[in-house]
Parts: C-alpha cells; structure tokens; sequence
C-alpha cells in the first residue's frame, strides 16, 4: 500500500503562507517589510506574489490590494452582512509611531499605568478604558497616528462606504488570529484631506 507524501492537500485557493502573503500585501507592506516579517528573502515573497495573482486570476499586486477575498479557514466567512448599511461602532484602537518600543512601553506602562495586552516585536497594545493603544516602532516616515472605527460586520461595512464614495487604499485583511482563534481584520481608508482612518473587526471563532 503506497502512502501519499508531501504537504496535505489544502481546501482553498491559496495555501496560508500564501494568504498571510496575500493579507500582507492588502495591508499595504512592502516586500522587505513583508520578508522581514516572516523572516524570509525578498525573492521568495516575489516567488509567492507570483503564484498568489495567479492562482486568483489577478493583473498585479495592486489588483490583490483591492480584493475582497476571506480565506476558507477564517470564521469571518460564518459572518453575514447584519445590516443594509452597517453602522460604524465605537473607537476600537489608536495608534501612535514611537521612536523605540521599549522606552513608549515603560512610559505608557509603568509612568502612566496603562494596562499592558501583549507585544509582537516592534509593536505593543495597551487597554485605554476598553480602546486600544498601538505603539508601533518606526523611524521613517508615516502617520502620526490613525483612528480604528470598530465595526460588527467589516465586510458589509466596506461595500457599504465603497457605494456611499469612500475611497479605500486596500480591502478587508487578516492581520493576526488569536491563540483561541479570534481573528484581527482591518481596512484602511482616507478622509477628505487625506488622512488614513481604519475599520476594525475582531471574528469569534465560536
């Protein structure tokens, strides 16, 4: 009796290093930041880009910016639109570019006392009476800050600001999963002057 080797066959398009990439890419890094990230060469992720607009039928990098597309294994596909224009929530978080992670995180922790949630490398969140904070460390430009509207149904939310004229810079993206599977989803969005503005979702796996 032969036994099959090699990976395992995978229920979706796109394998999930692949759709890491891909969620990578609509989040608006760049291929060093995106090889940094993952620890891999820039070539590979060119390699995998290659494969991912492929596979999706895709012109270029800036097509998958703009696709609208959730993984098989994600509980947002359990999600349906709860409304016909869904409403945006509260203030779900704030970010803020520091100069150096550990520094922001004794003066935001220790000196004024912010509840600390957790820190991935070059980033750390803190509870702002039920807001959160995101310190990011970055010496290059970029915003100041952005504003996270939390929203229930992010999906719905983004065709709905599509149709009312709000200009998105990338569609609704992955950007972590929790060890007990709640997923992280973004979309990032202008103002009239400008200015970048975020919806914000966090998916039960339940």
């Amino acid at each position: 009796m032969s036994t099959r080797r090699g990976r395992p066959p995978h229920d979706d398009i796109l394998t999930p290093a692949e759709w890491a990439i891909a969620d990578a890419v609509r989040h608006g890094m760049s291929n060093a930041q995106i090889a940094a990230r993952r620890g891999i060469s820039r070539d590979a992720v060119k390699f995998h880009l290659g494969n991912i607009v492929g596979k999706l039928g895709l012109a270029d990098r800036t097509a998958l910016r703009q696709l609208t597309a959730v993984p098989n294994d994600s509980p947002l596909r359990r999600r349906t639109t709860m409304s016909e224009k869904p409403a945006l929530g509260p203030l779900g978080q704030i970010s803020r570019m520091v100069r150096d992670i550990e520094e922001a995180k004794d003066f935001y922790g220790n000196l004024l006392g912010l509840p600390h949630l957790y820190t991935f490398g070059d980033m750390a969140f803190f509870d702002l009476g039920g807001t959160r904070l995101y310190l990011h460390q970055k010496s290059g430009p970029g915003p100041e800050s952005v504003l996270y509207f939390r929203v229930a149904d992010i999906v719905g939310a983004h065709r709905d600001l599509t149709a009312r004229g709000v200009a998105f810079t990338g569609a609704p993206h992955r950007v972590h999963r929790h060890a007990d599977g709640t997923e992280e989803w973004m979309a990032f969005f202008t103002d009239s002057e400008g200015r970048p503005l975020a919806l914000i979702a966090q998916v039960g796996a339940g």
